[in-house]
């Protein structure tokens, strides 16, 4: 089994991978989130993790966005903790660092950490990516946030341990693949829909999985890019699309909208599976 990821060896969706197969499953890192996708859809690996939202920062946009351009399915997910650690090179002490680099996402999630040292913040493309650069560069007086397992893997120190601004950073992760998974009973599923102008038009879609008592765990909108102010819908709801009541309400809502997209049913992870370590 072969499994794509955005990032370096390391880096935070790599645990993702390892979180939901196993340590053993052979892996392709990708430069960016795109070439996950393409890796999938072409054949070349089984499956590909690409993160999804954060429970500080929000939603990860462009992962979003590729489900338009790309025919995949959302066959799993699986939720990991998110510690953030200060890494440069051995001997470097916290008052030598003047720059650090990262990904966006964990620079923002650091952002009391780091105005409070006034540090230089210069983004990147991965965590883990960072620590890999400021390694093979030299860069004596620069840091990079990462996880503590990147610090092992490139020979690195930790300078400062769960920096984060909250205790309750989490990453949520779809698996993707060429289909969806099977009913287990503790499932959800991730559709997206746009919709005619008019009043009432959203609500007359949700209320179609209200009055069947289908539980939404998540709606967010994005621009079509289409037609300003226009937008894309993105629900979540707990249930699996062969379920009666979970048919019944996808099949109400396709006169309802313009555009409808399942992206697929899976299992549903939960917080308590994210603490995996090896």
């Amino acid at each position: 089994m072969r499994v794509a990821f955005q990032g370096e060896v390391g880096a935070y969706s790599e645990i993702a991978v390892y979180t939901y197969f196993s340590p053993n499953v052979e892996i392709k890192p990708c430069r960016d989130l795109s070439d996950v996708f393409r890796s999938v859809e072409s054949g070349e690996v089984d499956y590909g993790v690409v993160p999804v939202e954060n429970s500080l920062e929000g939603s990860v946009n462009q992962t979003y966005d590729l489900f338009l351009i790309h025919d995949l399915k959302v066959c799993g997910e699986v939720i990991i903790k998110i510690v953030h650690c200060l890494i440069s090179h051995p001997g470097t002490e916290l008052k030598d660092i003047k720059t650090v680099y990262s990904h966006p996402q964990a620079l923002a999630q650091c952002r009391r950490f780091l105005e409070r040292l006034n540090f230089r913040v210069i983004p990147t493309y991965d965590t883990a990516g960072s620590v890999k650069m400021i390694k093979e560069e030299g860069l004596r007086d620069t840091g990079a946030i990462a996880s503590e397992r990147a610090a092992r893997i490139y020979g690195m120190s930790v300078i400062a341990q769960d920096i984060g601004d909250s205790p309750n950073n989490y990453t949520r992760f779809f698996v993707l693949s060429k289909s969806d998974a099977p009913f287990t009973g503790k499932d959800k599923t991730s559709i997206i829909f746009s919709i005619k102008s008019y009043p009432g038009a959203l609500y007359s879609v949700l209320g179609e999985f209200a009055t069947r008592n289908i539980n939404l765990t998540k709606i967010e909108s994005r621009p079509t890019k289409k037609t300003p102010w226009e937008y894309n819908f993105y629900l979540d709801f707990e249930g699996h699309r062969t379920e009666k009541r979970c048919q019944e309400a996808l099949e109400a809502i396709k006169s309802k909208t313009t555009f409808l997209k399942i992206l697929g049913s899976y299992k549903a992870a939960s917080v308590e599976d994210s603490n995996f370590h090896f």
